[in-house]
């Protein structure tokens, strides 16, 4: 059978349930002015999945998810070349898969560990297989290229409900022995029925050997290049296991700070966040997504001016860091000088100068207490400060997150 008649099968298929205005003609004539002659099979597939796509309109949506299913046809014809199984084979033999990926590195051994073989037996009998078809297009290409076991090559090599199921007897595990079958079904079900759905460190790490299932994790950093780098070190294995962190950067000392006595020697908070930008960009989870890692600066620090405009398209690149979140930890003094004297001034000031002077860390403070303390700050004279009117940073604020969707807000 030539690939345009399979192809045309596959179009029928795929089209069933959606009969009426979405029919095997149009999408045949919408491929015809794309297929060159040349093309090999895959090339033709993949003009026929892109041809049902630009066919989707606000009248006829469900062109995306024929493209789905389309698209789905085309996985499982690369894992049955990959497993040399047939059709009717593609999910049966579950406790045999799952042994074959464990003795190649891709499961972890505490899956068979847990389970015994008559367990894995029941839990094949649960699979659905037709729940592969609830995926819109996005969907599926998302759990192709993310979520499904590659092999060392970057074959996938697992289907969509073999997926599922790992994830579930992977959380079932904790359960009590004799309860752990029926919590995996019961995972299996909610979970391949679309009615939940787990952070991508769950979906991409459970039933694998390296099993980091947590999405989000936070840390502060000291003010020393010891703290800083122990810190950068955390983020880089937490992000190769899929985490994403919250990183709080107030303590580090301002522009133009003193170290160890000499004046003008500390280059601020921004050369610190671009290594965390770089960070997640080099450490990109084999190749899953880039790291995510969220900055945050208090509204008072005296770096906060360039520290808004660090996503920002125009200005000098090299203070830049396009890929992280800055987020910026609000007083309530702030808000209430923007809703009550927005002309006032606001006054900036370096964390380690505040510490050297008056023995305390005004970042450890909130409430009235902390506007004490920043009011006492404010007065001393002994300690510098950068100074502009509340208007002036709400404007910056206003204008960075229409044009960058950030800084995020903490209160």
């Amino acid at each position: 059978m030539s690939i345009l008649n399979q192809l045309c099968k596959d179009a029928i298929n795929a089209i069933k349930g959606n009969e009426g205005i979405y029919t095997e003609e149009k999408l045949l004539k919408a491929i015809t002015h794309i297929v060159r002659d040349g093309m090999n099979d895959n090339e033709i597939r993949r003009c026929l999945i892109q041809a049902t796509l630009e066919l989707t309109n606000d009248k006829e949506p469900n062109w995306q998810n024929i493209a789905a299913k389309m698209y789905t046809y085309e996985l499982y014809d690369k894992i049955k070349n990959i497993r040399k199984v047939d059709n009717d084979n593609l999910y049966s033999d579950y406790y045999e898969f799952i042994k074959e990926l464990t003795e190649k590195g891709l499961y972890g051994e505490y899956i068979l560990e847990n389970y015994s073989k008559e367990d894995i037996l029941e839990l094949e009998k649960e699979i659905k297989p037709e729940r592969d078809f609830l995926f819109n297009y996005s969907g599926i290409n998302l759990l192709a290229s993310r979520y499904l076991v590659q092999d060392y090559d970057r074959n996938p090599i697992e289907l969509p409900q073999q997926m599922f199921m790992g994830i579930a007897m992977h959380l079932a595990i904790s359960e009590k022995q004799e309860n752990r079958v029926y919590w995996a079904k019961r995972f299996y079900n909610v979970l391949s029925s679309l009615k939940a759905t787990m952070a991508t460190p769950t979906m991409s790490n459970a039933r694998k050997p390296f099993y980091q299932l947590s999405s989000c994790f936070i840390d502060t950093v000291e003010d020393s290049l010891d703290g800083i780098y122990k810190s950068l070190d955390s983020f880089a294995k937490i992000s190769k296991f899929g985490g994403g962190m919250g990183i709080y950067m107030g303590k580090i000392r301002a522009l133009g700070a003193p170290i160890r006595g000499f004046k003008g020697a500390s280059g601020g908070v921004i050369p610190w966040v671009k290594l965390f930008n770089d960070t997640a960009i080099a450490v990109d989870q084999l190749g899953v997504r880039n790291g995510s890692v969220a900055v945050w600066l208090d509204a008072w620090h005296k770096d906060i001016p360039e520290f808004l405009q660090i996503r920002a398209n125009n200005g000098d690149d090299r203070k830049k860091a396009h890929d992280v979140f800055p987020g910026v930890c609000y007083p309530d003094l702030f808000w209430k000088l923007a809703e009550n004297d927005i002309d006032a001034n606001w006054y900036m000031m370096c964390p380690h100068e505040i510490k050297t002077v008056k023995g305390y860390a005004l970042e450890d403070f909130y409430g009235s207490e902390w506007e004490e303390k920043y009011y006492e700050c404010v007065n001393d004279e002994r300690i510098e400060k950068r100074v502009i009117t509340v208007k002036e940073l709400v404007r910056l604020i206003i204008r960075n997150v229409a044009e960058t969707g950030t800084p995020f807000a903490f209160y």
